[in-house]
């Protein structure tokens, strides 16, 4: 497939690479000048196969794609868009911005309106690390990852959506239909309010007795805190309605942990509140059911998402789907 991917920081960067390691032509763009010329350079030292091409503009670099994946920050999506369709890109457009309703609505405000939206599927993969840019880039970064494709009923095409569940699982990642509004209800709890929690705690960690006994414990609960500021403020903020119940419910059930440190018995106290959670992590992740061939219709594919399930394949005719779903 002739792919674009404008914006070539971790995750495009990434993307960029791992679909030219999978034998497609893919050309990226990214409206840094340094970024660009660092990878061009490393596409020159990438194996003959697994080489991208550079371009000087997004309208180049959609200039024959069938397919333009938009890796930019939430608030630069409407400009690349708005260029987008101002070029007259008739291909297959998706993104991998890690909020999702915010970016439906930008796809109706430039791509179709409130009905259909032919040629657009949301998307986020979610992977990552702490660090970013173009350097961090990693083309096996998306190995075993759940990979969110946003599946609308009655407006995203079902061969829009086949088309790049065929494509993210040739890359690895599992496949996971899902709705803008359950995507975002579901990332504030298990990525946007522990970014935030994970701030909170590495400050308190501040001073050079501390710095130095810190180990395991304060490296696994803090290690997001060292995304940049900027990338974290944009996606708990663009999923601000979705993180505030959540928010909210944390620092209840940290109130809670609080009073019990009172109570006469602290020890005693806090055995029943810490219960839950060491339940839930221990049962994390779940454990895969058989792989089993699924007829891909939207309500099929919602209920499979629901329920923690995810795609792994996709056949050529698009007829069958391979289908997991959680033990």
């Amino acid at each position: 497939m002739r792919v674009a991917v404008i914006g070539m920081g971790l995750i495009g960067g990434s993307v960029l690479r791992a679909l030219a390691a999978a034998g497609h032509k893919v050309t990226g763009f990214d409206s840094d000048p340094a970024t660009r010329g660092t990878a061009r350079t490393a596409s020159a030292e990438a194996p003959l196969r697994a080489r991208w091409q550079i371009a000087p503009s997004v309208s180049a670099a959609v200039a024959d794609a069938e397919l333009c994946i938009v890796a930019v920050p939430l608030t630069a999506l409407g400009t690349v868009l708005d260029e987008l369709t101002g070029r007259g890109f008739g291909g297959l457009i998706t993104d991998v911005t890690s909020v999702k309703v915010p970016v439906l609505e930008l796809a109706e405000q430039y791509l179709g309106g409130s009905q259909r939206l032919a040629g657009f599927v949301g998307g986020h993969p979610m992977a990552g690390r702490e660090t970013s840019g173009f350097t961090a880039a990693d083309p096996r970064l998306f190995d075993g990852c759940a990979w969110v494709l946003g599946l609308e009923p009655g407006r995203t095409m079902l061969g829009d959506w086949l088309d790049l569940a065929d494509l993210v699982t040739g890359l690895g990642a599992r496949a996971v239909p899902a709705t803008a509004a359950d995507h975002d209800r579901a990332v504030a709890a298990i990525s946007h309010v522990p970014h935030l929690v994970a701030s909170a705690v590495a400050e308190q960690a501040a001073g050079p007795l501390a710095a130095a006994l810190g180990a395991g414990s304060f490296r696994d609960g803090t290690r997001v805190a060292a995304t940049r500021s900027e990338l974290v403020a944009a996606m708990c903020g663009g999923n601000a309605e979705a993180v505030r119940p959540v928010l909210d419910a944390v620092i209840a059930s940290l109130t809670a942990a609080r009073d019990a440190l009172d109570a006469r018995d602290p020890i005693a106290a806090l055995g029943p509140w810490l219960t839950p959670g060491h339940d839930v992590r221990s049962a994390w992740p779940p454990v895969p059911g058989e792989p089993l061939p699924m007829r891909p219709t939207v309500p099929a594919l919602l209920d499979l998402g629901r329920a923690g399930g995810w795609i792994t394949s996709v056949s050529k005719d698009r007829t069958t789907v391979t289908a997991v779903r959680p033990e």
